[in-house]
């Protein structure tokens, strides 16, 4: 087996970033994203280690999944296998996404290096060691936020966490996620544009379209049984996955037979049969749509980013303790808006997410009634919570100070 040789780098500069894998494409949505991000305007030496390029393959077609490494968007994308397929350098920063727990090798060459520190100044310290956590709004992420760890061999690792407040880790968002998005919106063209490149097609302008990206639930069901009888035309967008594993009853054969660009229609519903699409395609539907149905953390803030009104699908935990991740979030969500827009919005998530078809139903149906104050809300509230402090922006000035 060869091995890459990696060339040395200045100081600071080389970031080293592993993701495992979990279902398909959420952890590796949100490293791919911070990766492109660090690349594109830090103009930081990004490795990103991933452990299924198969899986990966989804959201970056170009990617080769026989290679063990490669380079796209200016990213080196390396195989994560055991052994590590090239040679491993230890990096300035090392981020473990989520709490992947870094190979063996990797915390070798991290002591390997923080020894040769202690021995002599000249050489290099040991990398900045980061676990990146999921993305909660619960309260006590402000105090653990940067919190130091220290390691048995010496080393000290920092918990990173993402967040809604100024004392958190801040939210992934490109500099210019927001004005691409209101160049895109302020014509209809481009929403007309991208849905004949899906190979969707009879979606008038005054039409109804929602984006639909969940796991399994009944809600789901119930929603589509709705939207049929609806006095206006609806029109639900879905990709080939897990979420048409709860509207089987609604489809003319097996799941795997179904085609991109396909169209099923019941009453006054359309269900369009989405193409895997890449990040930007992905950004681009939402955009385009009206309301969107997310799930998971990365498609969950690019619903926010699109400024629309949206459900949140959240991963399902033990013991329900994701619905308290949800209530926490819709607290702060739902903080500036009218009691009666927060009743409704608060109680439309819960019963999505509780599997309460009846009452997914019966909340949808109030939409209407705030519907201009959701789109209100849903302008500002990006504005509101980045603050001029994304991520990125906040994750490298941390390291500066570390």
């Amino acid at each position: 087996m060869t091995h890459c040789e990696v060339k040395p780098l200045k100081a600071t500069n080389h970031w080293d970033i592993f993701c495992c894998v979990v279902d398909n494409y959420g952890d590796i949505g949100v490293t791919w994203r911070l990766a492109k991000q660090l690349t594109n305007e830090y103009q930081f030496n990004i490795t990103l280690w991933v452990d299924d390029l198969k899986s990966f393959c989804h959201i970056l077609p170009q990617l080769d999944p026989s290679l063990n490494s490669q380079q796209h968007s200016g990213v080196h994308i390396n195989l994560w296998a055991d052994p590590l397929p090239v040679r491993y350098q230890a990096a300035d920063v090392v981020i473990e996404a989520f709490a992947c727990d870094l190979p063996g090798s990797v915390v070798e060459a991290m002591h390997a290096q923080h020894q040769a520190h202690k021995r002599d100044n000249s050489t290099p310290a040991a990398p900045v060691w980061l676990n990146l956590e999921y993305l909660s709004a619960e309260s006590w992420v402000e105090g653990c936020h940067g919190l130091p760890s220290m390691q048995n061999n010496g080393l000290k690792k920092h918990f990173y966490f993402p967040g809604f407040t100024p004392q958190t880790g801040g939210l992934i968002c490109e500099k210019d996620t927001l004005d691409k998005r209101t160049v895109w919106q302020s014509n209809r063209h481009n929403r007309r544009q991208l849905f004949s490149k899906l190979g969707l097609s009879n979606i008038d302008d005054n039409d109804t379209v929602i984006s639909v990206f969940s796991y399994e639930t009944a809600s789901l069901l119930g929603l589509c049984q709705l939207w049929m009888q609806s006095t206006k035309r609806i029109h639900a967008l879905i990709p080939q996955g897990r979420s048409l594993n709860s509207l089987t009853s609604l489809l003319p054969c097996a799941i795997a037979e179904l085609s991109a660009g396909q169209q099923i229609v019941h009453g006054n519903l359309t269900l369009h049969i989405l193409p895997m699409t890449d990040q930007q395609g992905y950004d681009q539907l939402l955009w385009s749509c009206d309301v969107n149905i997310v799930r998971g953390e990365d498609s969950f803030l690019r619903a926010q980013w699109a400024a629309k009104p949206f459900i949140w699908h959240i991963y399902p935990q033990d013991d329900d303790y994701h619905l308290e991740k949800l209530a926490a979030f819709l607290q702060s969500y739902c903080d500036n808006l009218s009691p009666q827009a927060s009743k409704i919005c608060r109680s439309l998530n819960m019963a999505f997410n509780t599997e309460q078809a009846g009452a997914t139903a019966e909340e949808w149906q109030k939409l209407d009634f705030i519907q201009p104050e959701m789109s209100l809300h849903a302008q500002q509230w990006p504005i509101n919570i980045l603050n001029d402090a994304d991520l990125a922006s906040r994750l490298v000035q941390f390291v500066k100070n570390s």
